[in-house]
């Protein structure tokens, strides 16, 4: 005899209330917000011996070197690192880190700091050397900004709105920039130290400059200015425009210590064009530095070093008096400048390393791996500690093509020690 209509309901409805509740229950481990730190399992490896001179490898993604003995790198979700420096492939995470849903907007490093910022503004500073959380700080959210290509080298070597300026007395600071607000925090404990909120498009943030300034964009009412603030206290120091510039120019630091940190001079550009006038930075107003005009030439300390008709020379930035001379190298093009060294790549592939005080070569040998060849054209590159790594291209390569149609193959970084 089967059931009572009533009891068959009653039972179907309880049924189906206990479906729809452990349903609910799996979306919300699912897609609620997460956090995951996989912190190291080992201890911190030793200080890496001087790395033979050449290619190390090739590796997928864009690696960000931090303190000579981890690489860094960034995906869509996570911020992880494996170590040494200088193994030829990719590895086993050292340690990892992962947020959900927010997306990784950008990654920065200060000796052991490693600084991640994500789509939502929260900021994450991680301990390098074990992977664990040293602090969390709410930031601004990062304005729109393209998809970054699966190598993510815009991540990790040229994150946009994230900076770092030391004051006189050594404290590091963290600037963080956003759509119409700058924050300023102290890096070692992530304390918000000031707030600036203005109408979006109003301020703006390029980089810091070495004597502890927040170098950026004024255009709140009429032309655009320079901005110079204070990066401890977020005051305003000072304000300028360069002598006969446009309503709208692009500032462009250079003679930076790494990324837009710690810059020693800027260079003013017309919208559009890729030459511009440079200045060097610093107390007291910009100078004038002739030798950096132009787009093929790049600031170490006092020394300019410039490529033009196959001759690469080294000027004074102050008086653009010429110090040294190279005529042997034929075409070549800088890549990427650190402290002490440039990083210049000629038509046959053959990374030249050169000391941009003399002139003197450091090392120089083929950037070249296997039998993938010289048939590529380098992308985004970068440079710290002597270790350079640099984005190979397809030499018809488009901005507008696809990662496939965009890259020389799977693994397009090159990674190499000068």
């Amino acid at each position: 005899m089967g059931k009572p209509a009533g009891r068959r309901w009653i039972v179907v409805a309880l049924a189906a209330v206990l479906a729809v509740g452990a349903a609910a229950a799996v979306l919300h481990r699912v897609l609620a917000p997460a956090e995951v730190s996989t912190v190291a399992r080992s201890g911190y490896p030793p200080a890496a011996a001087t790395p033979q001179v050449g290619v190390i490898g090739r590796l997928p993604v864009a690696p960000l070197v931090v303190d000579g003995r981890l690489r860094v790198y960034a995906g869509t979700r996570q911020v992880y690192a494996d170590q040494p420096a200088d193994r030829k492939h990719r590895v086993t995470p050292f340690w990892s880190y992962r947020r959900w849903p927010a997306k990784v907007d950008g990654v920065l490093a200060d000796g052991t700091t490693l600084v991640s910022r994500w789509s939502d503004g929260k900021l994450v500073a991680l301990d390098a050397r074990t992977g664990r959380v040293a602090w969390r700080a709410e930031g601004p959210e990062p304005g729109m900004v393209p998809e970054p290509r699966r190598t993510y080298a815009s991540t990790v070597w040229d994150p946009g709105g994230l900076y770092v300026a030391r004051a006189a007395d050594g404290r590091a600071m963290l600037v963080a920039a956003g759509a119409g607000q700058l924050d300023g925090y102290d890096l070692a404990d992530g304390r918000r130290l000031w707030r600036v909120d203005r109408e979006r498009g109003c301020i703006g943030a390029a980089g810091t400059t070495a004597t502890g300034e927040v170098l950026g964009l004024f255009a709140c009412d009429g032309p655009e200015t320079v901005e110079f603030r204070d990066a401890a206290t977020g005051a305003v120091r000072s304000r300028w425009r360069p002598p006969d510039a446009p309503d709208e120019f692009v500032l462009t630091p250079v003679g930076c210590r790494e990324g837009r940190s710690g810059c020693r001079g800027l260079r003013i550009s017309p919208p559009g064009d890729g030459t511009g006038r440079g200045w060097l930075v610093g107390p007291g107003a910009p100078v004038a530095a002739p030798a950096l005009d132009g787009a093929d030439a790049e600031l170490d300390g006092e020394r300019v070093v410039g490529t033009s008709a196959g001759v690469v020379t080294g000027r004074s930035a102050r008086t653009g008096e010429e110090l040294w001379r190279r005529a042997d190298l034929g075409p070549v093009r800088i890549i990427a400048v650190e402290p002490g060294r440039v990083h210049l790549l000629t038509v046959r592939r053959d990374l030249v390393t050169l000391d941009p005080v003399t002139g003197a070569e450091r090392s120089r040998f083929a950037l070249n791996v296997g039998h993938d060849g010289i048939g590529w054209t380098p992308g985004r590159a970068y440079a710290t500690g002597g270790y350079v790594a640099v984005e190979r291209l397809r030499e018809r390569a488009s901005p507008d093509d696809d990662d496939q149609a965009y890259f020389l193959m799977a693994e397009p970084v090159l990674l190499a020690a000068t």
